[in-house]
């Protein structure tokens, strides 16, 4: 298997594991498996990504081993800053799956419980009814942030923190977007206070929780949360027509987005939850339950993690992400212990439409006949 860089490329040997531990009820891939779902993988990144100028990295695993992984591009579009398996992207929305998991961690451990009102951890909090499992699972109703505070003028030389989003709450009462628990609608303002409840209950701050609880143990060396201090250091972020996308008032705020990883460090996360390190199996069905039911139809929302939930066949675990010019895939078909990711810091649509990628794996449409081709 090739691993392409811009400016060349190397080799890893067929079923390498990028220092990840599958599930002991998994084995590894044969040779020919392995050539098989590269392939594919290949056709994909071929047709769908490399024509219109792809900049980022894309890893597939089958059972944890990585059957294909590219990195293209440059951190700086014109720079010589190659990007490689240790470069970290802002990983937008899809930060939303290790805030949700932070909270299950609490909660398995008895520190909160999901029915806690907000009122609980915010004294005279202005929405009564709230609990933490309507922010995980977007039925707060609470408007976004990152549309009502340019909506009431805040001052845009100020770049606000999530104490100030949950400040704005209380100066600004904007209107429930409808009654609490009436229905779904995805809100980042619920995840900017889903962090401040994590670092109420463990005493630390978001970025260090997740650092001692998740990346640390996990090895997840190039992951961590934004900070402006990191603010020349990290990934850049591009327009479709390269104009730089600068950083602007709402780039302080965590929870909802602001985690940069890599590829190899979320397919450790991945794989963590699959092998069952980190939470109870009642947990993670409590995180792929669909919560979302008023409505037919196969999308739906689980707490922290999207979902296809088809009338037969199993569950697409995933969360797509986006933020500036940063677009974000991170999707898990479960039921086949496959992992695919897409991370790119140029905007670029085509990197959501991995859809024709799951064929290939037996359980979601594909079958060994379909895999020889």
């Amino acid at each position: 298997m090739s691993i392409l860089l811009a400016t060349g490329c190397f080799q890893t040997e067929p079923g390498r594991v990028a220092e990840v531990t599958a599930d002991s009820t998994t084995s590894r891939l044969s040779p020919a498996e392995h050539a098989r779902y590269a392939n594919a993988a290949r056709h994909f990144y071929d047709s769908a990504l490399a024509p219109i100028g792809f900049n980022g990295a894309m890893l597939v695993a089958k059972n944890g081993e990585i059957v294909f992984e590219q990195y293209s591009g440059t951190r700086h579009l014109k720079g010589t800053d190659t990007i490689d398996a240790n470069t970290s992207f802002h990983l937008a929305s899809v930060s939303k799956t290790f805030t949700a998991m932070a909270i299950l961690k609490l909660w398995e451990e008895k520190k909160l419980s999901l029915s806690d009102s907000l009122g609980k951890y915010f004294p005279a909090f202005p929405y009564p009814g709230i609990d933490i499992r309507m922010l995980l699972n977007h039925r707060s109703g609470l408007a976004n942030y990152t549309h009502y505070l340019d909506h009431y003028k805040w001052d845009k030389k100020i770049r606000a923190t999530n104490k100030d989003v949950l400040q704005s709450l209380y100066t600004y009462r904007p209107p429930l977007q409808f009654a609490t628990g009436r229905h779904f609608s995805y809100c980042n303002t619920n995840y900017a206070l889903l962090a401040l409840i994590i670092e109420q209950v463990s005493g630390k701050w978001y970025g260090e929780y997740l650092a001692e609880t998740f990346f640390r143990p996990l090895k997840m060396d190039n992951s961590f949360v934004f900070q402006w201090s990191d603010s020349a250091r990290v990934t850049p972020s591009y327009e479709y027509n390269t104009r730089l996308y600068p950083f602007d008032f709402l780039d302080l705020v965590y929870g909802d987005k602001n985690i940069y990883s890599t590829p190899r460090d979320l397919l450790k996360w991945d794989q963590a939850l699959y092998a069952g390190k980190l939470f109870s199996a009642a947990t993670m069905d409590s995180a792929f339950t669909p919560y979302s039911l008023e409505k037919p139809g196969v999308r739906n929302y689980g707490l922290g993690w999207r979902m296809q939930v088809p009338a037969s066949g199993p569950k697409v675990i995933y969360h797509n992400g986006w933020w500036h010019g940063n677009n974000t895939v991170f999707t898990r078909l479960i039921a086949d212990t496959a992992t695919i990711i897409v991370l790119g810091n140029k905007r670029n649509g085509a990197i959501y439409r991995v859809k024709p990628l799951f064929r290939y794996f037996p359980h979601y449409g594909g079958s060994q006949e379909e895999l020889e081709e």
